[in-house]
């Protein structure tokens, strides 16, 4: 599942589980924004319309389009609360990368809900470039962002035959949207891509950004609206219905109660400790994320994509460039896949997968032509988690490490909810709402559904 909403009465939590307090600290944090622990020793409000918990992509985003997007003239009230600080959680740790995916997962939703329902999710994520390339120059945001196209590589007869399957497939559809992809197999793979061995690439429009200076500037912009308020190093340890009959909700922290008309749930990973029905269907994994720099006068060829590697052991990596010349990749799974107790429902971000331990150190010199002799070493590295309700309270969460090409429409779908009391319509698509069914069925299905069974 992806991100989500739905209204139901709902059993109260049975375990907490909040972040770690030493995390393992990510390149993107390396210059923090005055925002970043606001809120921390001031008084907590003694109530708000909307009480959000967390303060990452999904959280900010929401807000924002609650405060600047409010299709209603009602002006809401906004307070997120924050257990550490601002992008502590896996936006400040993800790769940058804002990649829709057109044939990835695409065919399994397919074969399970029909082509048009694949074919609108796909839509879905295409539409994340251009809404953020305008939102970004709209508020005058500066994080990096880059439009470019992502290549897909893949260095194996047998993976190239199984994508050109898949790719077949997809255009018998007659989808528009894979008139943009373009395919290359044999020699002229590995001169496009500069990836070693590449025996076929794909190429298509994407884009390249600092998740973290998006996210603290678009908090500062609505947080100096002064209809948001923000309270980090705050965790929420219990939300409950008021016992006054007023219909407000209870929000416990560490720091006090507060009381809400509605409640958002933007913690992700950390989503069943309040909500435990989704303990089946958010299921917290951990991934390994570094920054490769370069040593001063090294200059091997500018990477002109972002990419999506194959290697021929079917390990995949994910890399963007940056515009120093260092890089950021992430990835290797299939590595530590077999090591469940290293990733899987782990929230412990504050220690390094073991099983990858060195897996980076000379990846772009084994990886891309004419980087043998650049130098090119790991600076940093480090991990974290790619990852119903009652009435007038929200869940968007379980992002599957996808979260970049989903969220801000998904954000702006649930704020017009929100906005408009769960009476207007939204855009969202279909496969991304809850609905008691699926948490039914990840509960009654087999451990760990598609993320074990991949």
């Amino acid at each position: 599942m992806n991100s989500n909403y739905i209204m139901s009465n709902s059993p109260e939590p049975t375990s907490l589980r909040l972040p770690v307090t030493n995390s393992t600290v990510p390149f993107w944090h390396k210059e923090k924004h005055p925002i970043h622990d606001e809120g921390s020793d001031t008084p907590l409000p003694a109530s708000s319309d909307v009480v959000i918990i967390g303060a990452g992509y999904a959280g900010v985003a929401t807000a924002y389009n609650i405060v600047k997007g409010n299709p209603t003239d009602q002006k809401l009230s906004v307070t997120i609360l924050e257990a550490k600080s601002v992008c502590s959680g896996a936006t400040g740790r993800n790769g940058g990368h804002l990649r829709p995916d057109l044939y990835g997962h695409i065919p399994k939703y397919i074969e399970r809900y029909g082509a048009e329902a694949g074919e609108k999710l796909a839509e879905f994520e295409i539409e994340h470039v251009q809404a953020l390339k305008e939102l970004i120059e709209r508020e005058n945001i500066e994080c990096d962002f880059v439009m470019t196209r992502t290549c897909d590589v893949w260095t194996t007869q047998q993976q190239v035959d199984q994508f050109k399957a898949v790719y077949e497939g997809m255009k018998s559809h007659g989808f528009k949207y894979m008139e943009d992809v373009e395919f290359t197999e044999g020699e002229d793979a590995e001169v496009i891509s500069g990836v070693k061995g590449a025996m076929a690439c794909t190429t298509y429009s994407a884009a390249t950004l600092s998740p973290y200076k998006l996210i603290t500037q678009l908090l500062a912009i609505v947080v100096n609206t002064g209809s948001v308020k923000l309270h980090t190093n705050t965790p929420v340890v219990s939300v409950r219905y008021s016992l006054d009959l007023s219909g407000d909700y209870l929000v416990e922290t560490p720091r006090g109660t507060m009381r809400a008309d509605k409640i958002v749930h933007a913690t992700n990973a950390y989503v069943s400790s309040l909500l435990p029905q989704y303990s089946a269907s958010v299921i917290p994994c951990k991934g390994i994320c570094c920054h490769i720099s370069l040593p001063e006068g090294s200059a091997p060829p500018p990477l002109k994509y972002s990419y999506i590697i194959r290697d021929k052991d079917s390990v995949l990596d994910y890399l963007i460039p940056r515009a120093d010349g260092s890089v950021i990749v992430g990835g290797a799974s299939k590595n530590f896949r077999p090591f469940r107790d290293q990733w899987y429902d782990n929230v412990n971000d504050d220690t390094l997968i073991k099983a990858v331990e060195g897996y980076y150190d000379d990846y772009m010199q084994r990886t891309f032509k004419g980087w043998e002799s650049s130098g090119a070493k790991v600076e940093s590295i480090w991990t974290g988690r790619p990852v119903p309700s009652r009435y007038n309270e929200f869940v968007i969460a379980g992002f599957n490490g996808h979260g970049m090409p989903v969220i801000w429409l998904a954000a702006k779908g649930l704020a017009e909810i929100i906005c408009q009391d769960e009476k207007g319509e939204t855009d969202i698509p279909e496969l991304l709402i809850t609905t008691w069914n699926r948490l039914r069925k990840a509960r009654d299905g087999p451990v760990g559904g598609d993320i074990l069974s991949n």
